[in-house]
């Protein structure tokens, strides 16, 4: 496996307790809103390197670097969004985060208590939402998921899991 896509891959089957007989349900990515920003970062750093021959020459390396920066930070922005991943399993949720360090988070599906999903007027209109996990412990790393693609069909694919695990009565 390639350096840069060690760094691009979050990896998830990993976490996964395959000898338990854990397999995914659904492995939720962000939805493609969150990328709006770094594209839009990208084109302004496209615009200040076409800006950059109507420079005085000592001067031409300010929207280079400028560009530079601007372009880097867009990438670091989608690859952190394209890292955040959140797993639902047959035996739990869990969620992985970071590029260069990472951090999971796990709750057993017998802790989750209650799962709000908010999808707001502009999410209504692109197919987003917001999942919000009530559990126990309140873990912090599971609490918020945002910008969850296909929030209704994914509430209950975690719903269908929840009840075919036998924690809550499934309903006919």
């Amino acid at each position: 496996m390639g350096l840069l896509q060690r760094f691009a891959d979050p990896a998830i089957g990993k976490h996964l307790l395959r000898d338990e007989g854990e397999v995914i349900v659904d492995e939720v990515g962000h939805h493609w809103i969150v990328y709006t920003l770094p594209v839009i970062e990208v084109v302004g750093a496209v615009a200040l390197l076409c800006a950059t021959p109507f420079v005085a020459l000592g001067m031409a390396w300010v929207p280079m670097l400028l560009a530079l920066a601007v372009a880097l930070h867009a990438l670091w922005q989608a690859l952190s969004e394209h890292m955040d991943r959140f797993v639902v399993t047959n035996m739990r949720v869990f969620r992985v985060q970071g590029v260069l360090g990472q951090q999971v988070a796990t709750m057993p599906l017998s802790r989750i208590l209650d799962i709000t999903v908010t999808k707001p007027l502009q999410g209504r209109l692109l197919g987003y939402g917001h999942f919000v996990f009530e559990s126990a412990a309140q873990e912090q790393g599971l609490r918020d998921i945002r910008y969850v693609a296909r929030p209704d069909q994914r509430d209950l694919a975690i719903q269908r899991v929840v009840a075919r695990a036998g924690l809550r009565p499934s309903v006919n």
